[in-house]
């Protein structure tokens, strides 16, 4: 599917004004210019899509809307048909996902000794780190430090990171790079055998190592290969719907609910990390997702009605480039190594009119900007507005052939589509990426709740109220390591006197005392798209910028 005539005119705008942003290129924005922009357009900051929390440890804090509905709905487990007196499985230390971050902590945690079961709503590998694209920050150049990338961390992050995560964080980062490539990880390298990064929007030096733009693919086939040959147990297609806590609150498990026959699984497990990824298929404020299908922020339900802790669940990440043409791709995320690399952001009329490397935030503020309120937007036949990667520009500043080399998967999936991306730019609109807040941990990856661990999207504190690019997948496998280690250390050596649910019931009670009614159950395992509710794709870019 080529570009539709009506969009014809655009292009040609876009090629025209290509000879002089090749000389030329828009300055980065002052921070008080910055703050004005994500005030008036990003989401963030738009009061319609929140609300105060009713119920639970949170209560009175502010979330998306479709976030507070899943956390003040009752439970979908029938407490009634669970009996917990007698354990399904036994372990030392259960972990809840089979992304990176769960396949991570699992292969540590066994590493120092642990039995380990992992349980996964899907496949082993089925997560959004097997979609990244981009790469992994970690301060390997010589003129690169962990000190300057802590500090453009939180920068990014508008300051509002957990200090001491950040800090765990930028340390690990080298040497998570070298346990990858002890792994098999095939790392982009220089001829002299040095590792290739590149400088992702928010950094100040070149830091993100990827594979070619297939960096989470390559690196899940390597850490699916380790959990199957140290023979690490699987439980496929079993996502956990509650915690199970001991009478003294304290962690001590999960069940489980075997989607192939609605089965319930006792697991008693000495210590449980979950690493359940985010919210992205919940749709807050209507966006198209680059989310996995099972990304619909269970581990942050099963976590708050355990009474854990949370953190900035109202801060959403939109990333600035989910392609918007062809519509069959919706949603999906283009690489920030595309820009990294030298395409450029321009609008309708061709023109730059942000700084290609700005922050996730500020980029995809000034695409809402320019779709709604300046109506700079380029036009599909169904009426969804975006603005241009001008992708082209790779090859004229870095030399024919450039594209392909790097961007391969890309290239592929849009010319199936009759789209060529080293001739022809992209169209792209923001798209929700990632859940900033999550689950307050330490540096251990530790809640408030003993014996219970958070690692990658899940959790909270890290990243602040913006994420950069490059740190979701280091953060993933920094606390995957310190979460699965420490939890193989002290996880609980005898059994829990008693497995109990009382904090279920009592979030139950909780609705009841204030008489809210739902047709909703929670955790929501899986998105339904039968009815009409999460996509608005006709009108999400308008009602943005018309709103502000």
């Amino acid at each position: 599917m080529a570009y539709p005539v009506g969009m014809k005119s655009s292009i040609e705008k876009v090629e025209l004004t290509r000879k002089n942003r090749l000389h030329s290129e828009c300055p980065r924005m002052a921070p008080d210019e910055k703050a004005v922009l994500l005030k008036g357009f990003h989401p963030d900051f738009k009061d319609g899509d929140k609300l105060k929390l009713r119920c639970g440890v949170n209560k009175g804090e502010r979330v998306p809307k479709v976030m507070a509905e899943y956390i003040e709905a009752p439970s979908r487990l029938d407490l009634a048909s669970v009996d917990l007196s007698q354990a399904d499985y036994k372990t030392d230390v259960l972990v809840i996902g089979g992304g990176g971050g769960g396949a991570t902590a699992a292969l540590t945690a066994s590493e120092n000794g642990a039995d380990v079961l992992i349980a996964t709503k899907l496949r082993l590998g089925d997560s959004n780190t097997i979609m990244a694209e981009g790469g992994i920050g970690a301060a390997t150049y010589p003129e690169d430090s962990p000190v300057i990338h802590y500090i453009d961390t939180m920068v990014g992050g508008r300051f509002k990171n957990i200090p001491e995560v950040v800090e765990a964080l930028v340390h690990d980062a080298p040497g998570i790079v070298s346990w990858l490539s002890g792994l098999g990880v095939n790392f982009d390298r220089k001829a002299d055998g040095s590792y290739f990064a590149h400088m992702p929007a928010g950094h100040s030096a070149k830091r993100s190592h990827s594979i070619k733009d297939i960096t989470g693919l390559e690196i899940m086939r390597a850490l699916c290969d380790e959990v199957r040959n140290r023979q690490i147990s699987v439980l496929e297609f079993s996502p956990a719907v509650e915690l199970i806590l001991d009478e003294e609150g304290r962690c001590a498990g999960a069940v489980l609910e075997d989607l192939d026959i609605g089965k319930k699984i006792v697991v008693e497990a000495g210590a449980v990390i979950m690493a359940t990824g985010g919210m992205g298929r919940l749709h807050p404020n209507g966006f198209p997702t680059s989310n996995h299908y099972g990304a619909t922020a269970d581990g942050i339900v099963m976590a708050s009605r355990a009474g854990a802790k949370l953190l900035y669940m109202e801060y959403v990440q939109y990333h600035p480039t989910g392609v918007a043409w062809p519509e069959q791709m919706l949603g999906l995320l283009l690489s920030e190594a595309l820009r990294a690399q030298g395409a450029e952001v321009v609008n309708s009329d061709g023109e730059a009119f942000v700084n290609r490397l700005e922050t996730r935030d500020a980029l995809a503020a000034a695409i809402l900007r320019e779709c709604g309120q300046r109506e700079k937007g380029a036009v599909t036949p169904t009426g969804v507005a975006g603005v241009w990667l001008d992708t082209p520009m790779i090859d004229l500043k870095c030399g024919p052939g450039t594209f392909l080399k790097r961007f391969a998967g890309i290239d592929h999936r849009f010319k199936k589509y009759g789209i060529d991306p080293s001739k022809e730019p992209l169209l792209v609109y923001p798209t929700q990426h990632y859940q900033n807040g999550g689950v307050k941990i330490n540096v251990n990856g530790e809640t408030n709740i003993p014996y219970l661990y958070m690692a990658g999207e899940v959790s909270g504190g890290v990243h602040g109220h913006n994420r950069l690019g490059s740190n979701s997948l280091q953060d993933i496998f920094v606390f995957g390591r310190r979460s699965g280690s420490h939890a193989a250390e002290f996880y609980r050596k005898s059994p829990a006197k008693k497995m109990v649910l009382n904090h279920v019931q009592a979030h139950t009670e909780e609705l009841d005392a204030l008489g809210l009614v739902t047709d909703k159950t929670s955790p929501l395992l899986l998105p339904d798209y039968k009815f009409e509710k999460a996509l608005v794709s006709a009108q999400y870019s308008t009602d943005i910028g018309e709103a502000q």
